[in-house]
């Protein structure tokens, strides 16, 4: 509802109404961020792994990656920055999400223009993740191979750059089965993060519209909404999960691009899917 429809239900100034919901929202991230999204460590890491393994078949998998835009009534100061591919004006929710959909890791802010992959390295999890500090457990060989042991990763669309810990899509047109078999097992493992968003939009119905206040009430909201669905999931599924989230210290901007490990990693996946350890019986008729 706007501000004004709220006023005339509720008999409350637009301007009170404003404060109130925004100071809400503050509330519900302060008190709550810690409870279902606290900072991570390596156990946490190692459980989100087995889970997503079992849940989507894909080994050494932290979690998945992608951003949503977050529609947003234009301020009239504001540049071209903040429109996205549509021409519609919007900010980003960039999430890493666990099989249970629940958010791990948000970062909401990013202008619609950028890309995933540049709000990604420009973000503090992008940076932390650069320089080592995410508490990432070491590699690990994959189950019931012989080996080399391969680095832990996220998973993530053709919108991010390839690196040592993110996995993205072969994206040429003419594939072979081999990497025809890990874009499918790879997209079984990133649907997660795409039902999350589903979740969240269907719960909070402020999504299907654009928001008509100002960018950090925005931002508060989307915040609050994130912590509130990962309290809503945790409880439906009556599960204990820890989770991971992000008041992290900023970090300078450093770039990174793929290089010969990244494809090494993503090959050698690729290879796995197709060996008797990590072959499924009905991969080859998914693809």
């Amino acid at each position: 509802m706007s501000y004004s429809s709220l006023h005339f239900k509720y008999l409350c100034g637009k301007s009170t109404i404003s404060l109130i919901i925004k100071e809400t929202c503050e509330a519900i991230w302060a008190n709550l961020k810690d409870v279902v999204m606290p900072e991570p460590t390596k156990a946490m890491w190692l459980t989100k792994a087995a889970e997503l393994l079992a849940h989507t078949n894909f080994p050494n998998c932290l979690g998945a990656l992608d951003g949503k835009h977050i529609r947003l009534q234009k301020p009239c100061w504001s540049g071209s920055r903040f429109y996205n591919f549509k021409k519609l004006f919007s900010i980003v929710l960039l999430a890493l999400v666990d099989s249970n959909y629940c958010f791990t890791v948000i970062e909401v802010g990013g202008y619609g223009s950028s890309s995933d992959s540049n709000l990604l390295r420009l973000s503090n999890l992008g940076q932390r993740l650069h320089e080592c500090s995410l508490h990432i457990p070491q590699d690990a060989v994959l189950p019931g191979s012989l080996g080399p042991p391969m680095p832990y990763i996220f998973v993530g669309d053709e919108a991010f750059a390839l690196s040592q810990h993110i996995m993205r899509p072969y994206r040429q047109r003419i594939l072979s089965t081999v990497k025809r078999v890990f874009n499918y097992r790879l997209c079984r493992a990133r649907r997660v993060v795409e039902c999350a968003f589903g979740i969240l939009a269907a719960k909070w119905r402020i999504f299907h519209t654009a928001m008509n206040v100002s960018l950090g009430t925005a931002e508060i909201i989307v915040k609050s909404a994130c912590v509130l669905h990962n309290l809503l999931r945790l409880r439906e599924d009556s599960q204990d999960l820890d989770n991971l989230t992000i008041p992290f210290p900023g970090f300078q901007h450093r770039p990174y691009y793929s290089n010969q490990r990244a494809i090494f990693v993503r090959d050698h996946f690729a290879a796995y899917f197709m060996s008797p350890e990590g072959f499924l019986p009905w991969q080859l008729t998914s693809i």
